[in-house]
């Protein structure tokens, strides 16, 4: 085989090293090119180096391990095949029943030599192989499950990301439901029915919430809000954006195949990310 890369974003040092130093002696061939401390370094990272494994540590300050992937998912090179992703966690029932869900890889801390053996040895496998299928496996727990191609990662990625309650271990009292959005401006508040917001842009520390006659700005991330929204009507369709679909008015591709989309109200063309495209899959 030949030379295979491999990235570890994992915050806690003492947990890196000791993924780090059993991989060294279950797999000496496998180089490791990077050990980023945060769900920022792992993306900058992984983009400079593009290895061909990333184990991702799921909770990470700066993003965390599903928006990471995310994230790479966007931004992978075309010409390079995306990286295998084992996901690394905690051992919680929720969780595992998550990953197993998803046909996931994944490892669980605190790392077991016997258990990551198993990883290891599917990995290989998976990368033997120029076009990997499905296929039926033992995953780290000695449980089978049937693990994903990389043609396949685009949903699990989105599925996953609707099972981030369970993974992330936020399994508190749902919200209420927002129905009006109180936006500073100046010295000013201006409150915002929900029905008439067309689209939510994420800038930084702060969402652009955007409706056919203004846009205003309130601090706040998109994980914080979509808990406060109707997810049936708004739908998230970029790690940036979440739409009011009732305000879709039609989906184009590119000659790339890169969707956006056109709402009532809006110049604006919202970009759709490959993670979400499968909304769209009949347009």
């Amino acid at each position: 085989m030949k030379t295979i890369h491999a990235l570890i974003a994992e915050d806690e040092e003492i947990l890196a090293i000791t993924l780090q130093k059993s991989l060294e002696r279950l797999w000496p061939e496998l180089k490791l090119v990077a050990l980023a401390a945060n769900g920022v370094e792992a993306v900058n990272m992984a983009l400079k180096e593009l290895p061909e494994i990333i184990f991702l540590d799921i909770k990470m300050p700066g993003k965390t391990g599903l928006e990471v992937a995310e994230e790479l998912a966007e931004e992978w090179p075309a010409d390079r095949d995306f990286p295998q992703i084992v996901f690394v966690t905690a051992y919680d029932e929720y969780a595992i029943q998550a990953f197993e869900q998803e046909a996931c890889d994944y490892v669980l801390k605190p790392i077991n030599d016997a258990r990551l053996a198993k990883t290891v040895q599917r990995l290989q496998t998976k990368l033997r192989d120029e076009a990997p299928l499905p296929n039926h496996s033992t995953d780290v727990t000695g449980a089978d499950h049937t693990t994903t191609s990389d043609s396949e990662l685009d949903k699990m990625i989105a599925s996953l990301s609707k099972l981030a309650p369970a993974i992330l271990g936020h399994r508190t009292v749902t919200p209420e439901r927002l129905t009006m959005i109180r936006a500073a401006v100046g010295n000013q508040i201006r409150m915002i029915p929900i029905e008439d917001v067309l689209y939510f842009e994420a800038t930084d520390k702060y969402i652009n919430v955007v409706t056919a006659e203004q846009s205003s700005l309130i601090r706040m991330s998109l994980r914080e809000l979509l808990p406060q929204i109707d997810t049936q009507i708004f739908w998230q369709v970029h790690r940036s954006y979440i739409i009011n679909t009732r305000y879709l008015q039609f989906a184009t591709r590119d000659e790339t195949g890169k969707l956006s989309l056109q709402l009532k109200g809006s110049p604006q063309k919202v970009q759709v990310s490959r993670v979400y495209a499968h909304l769209f899959k009949q347009m």
